[in-house]
């Protein structure tokens, strides 16, 4: 059985202080909650406080980004083993947002994930299409392309701890995401795919969906078999509504 995963992508917000705060509200508004795995990625520079502020909650700590290298002369990088020294257990790779608009490819996303992998990370992979290349009749190739590309340097072993986020680029921060039987489609391309690639090892990999999630729209997302939680945006940055997401996948 695979445990419903919900994780917040705070992205470009919050000082240290207003993380903090957010974090505590996160950690004591699920307070009692089972069965649900939760983390919180929010910025680098506050990934210290929020852990120790998520100390002795359930709610785990997660990073927006990590590089492929475990040391070097990469200014402004950071790595895995830093990431994992600072508490954080999952880490989100290849998101859209860095994809195109800081020009990531599929091999450096694929290098991240297996540098995660091997760093002890969770890796969360998000894959997912453009407006033009929905338009155009290439949902799935662009989406199998990412998917294989990105998981090319894990072993079977590896990729049972994987988790996949399907976040089409269309949907995110537009208030207008995908249907839930548009997002269980997609969610079974991948789980076959990954089968293919990664034989049993796939029936425990989860498959998350992203884009403009709320608490009114997650229960659409995760009535699909295949759907096994959500990457939350913009309703993370908010202790209620994250909660009330949690609470509706807990129910």
């Amino acid at each position: 059985m695979r445990a419903p995963l919900i994780a917040g992508n705070w992205k470009m917000h919050t000082t240290v202080r207003e993380a903090r705060d957010l974090a505590s509200g996160v950690a004591s508004g699920l307070a009692g909650i089972a069965d649900v795995d939760v983390v919180v990625c929010p910025p680098f520079t506050a990934l210290a406080e929020v852990g120790r502020a998520l100390g002795g909650s359930p709610v785990e700590l997660g990073a927006q980004d990590l590089h492929w290298e475990s040391e070097g002369a990469y200014t402004g990088e950071i790595s895995a083993a830093m990431l994992w020294d600072l508490g954080c257990t999952y880490v989100i790779v290849g998101h859209s947002e860095r994809r195109r608009l800081l020009g990531e490819e599929d091999e450096a996303v694929g290098r991240k994930v297996a540098a995660a992998a091997s760093g002890e990370l969770i890796p969360i992979l998000c894959v997912g299409e453009s407006l033009d290349e929905r338009e155009a009749g290439r949902t799935e190739r662009i989406i199998q392309t990412q998917a294989r590309i990105g998981t090319l340097g894990l072993a079977s072993e590896q990729a049972a701890q994987l988790v996949v986020a399907y976040e089409p680029v269309w949907a995110i921060g537009t208030g207008v995401p995908a249907t839930g039987a548009e997002a269980g489609r997609i969610a079974r391309l991948l789980r076959e795919w990954l089968g293919e690639w990664f034989g049993d090892a796939a029936a425990g990999i989860r498959i998350l969906y992203g884009g403009s999630v709320t608490p009114e729209t997650i229960g659409e997302f995760v009535s699909q078999p295949e759907v096994d939680g959500a990457l939350v945006g913009g309703a993370s940055l908010n202790a209620g509504a994250f909660a009330a997401i949690v609470r509706a996948v807990a129910v």
